[in-house]
């Protein structure tokens, strides 16, 4: 069960690392009005991240059965949609490269000034993306327990999806100020893609190693 956690933490990372207009949208509120609301905000990416994980992983046990048949080409599949979304986070990292080509999300935040409003508002901004869906799914559907589902595994990945996640976002939210215009400039966002692109490629190429 620990691989589980080990992989829902792996996951969790693989989603969160890049910084995007989420992540600017925590700097800038954690810079501009406090660490509490930054790391409410940051609590709130994370809530959405666990949630979706749940999602995908209580739907990948209640396909299992269904399958097991084709458990072989649904992970060469998954591997696919990984390898495609890694593909994407790559470009869209060489192309933040460029001065102008930040988000200016923070002006979208400037009713997000207390920690609750800030949970709900950036919970909602998160739910909001289709991709992190598709990324848990993909990798529920090409992990080989799926196909025997159990309540601790998918727990643990789950648990692990949402601490990873947690303990990036406060980071960029405690950050603040202080790493916020190195980890939201162009080599900043860059880097981070770069590094989030890698562990999705890592992720689809495990899917399908025989084991």
């Amino acid at each position: 069960m620990g691989d589980a956690l080990l992989a829902g933490l792996v996951a969790g990372y693989g989603v969160a690392i890049p910084v995007g207009a989420i992540a600017i949208l925590i700097l800038g509120l954690s810079a501009h009005t406090s660490f509490r609301v930054g790391a409410a905000a940051a609590l709130a990416v994370a809530t959405a991240d666990g949630l979706y994980a749940a999602v995908a992983a209580i739907g990948g046990a209640g396909l299992a059965g269904v399958i097991a048949p084709v458990a072989g080409p649904l992970r060469v599949a998954a591997a696919l949609v990984l390898l495609g979304l890694a593909a994407h986070g790559l470009r869209s990292a060489w192309r933040a490269r460029r001065p102008d080509a930040g988000p200016a999300p923070v002006r979208a935040g400037a009713g997000l000034t207390t920690p609750a409003r800030a949970f709900v508002g950036v919970l909602g901004l998160t739910l909001l993306n289709p991709t992190t869906v598709l990324y848990f799914a993909a990798l529920v559907l090409g992990r080989r327990d799926a196909a025997d589902p159990d309540a601790a595994t998918a727990a643990l990945f789950v648990a692990g999806a949402f601490l990873a996640s947690a303990s990036w976002q406060l980071l960029v939210a405690g950050g603040g100020t202080l790493i916020g215009r190195a980890l939201a400039g162009p080599r900043g966002r860059l880097v981070t893609g770069l590094v989030s692109s890698a562990l999705i490629a890592a992720l689809a190429v495990a899917t399908l190693l025989p084991g």
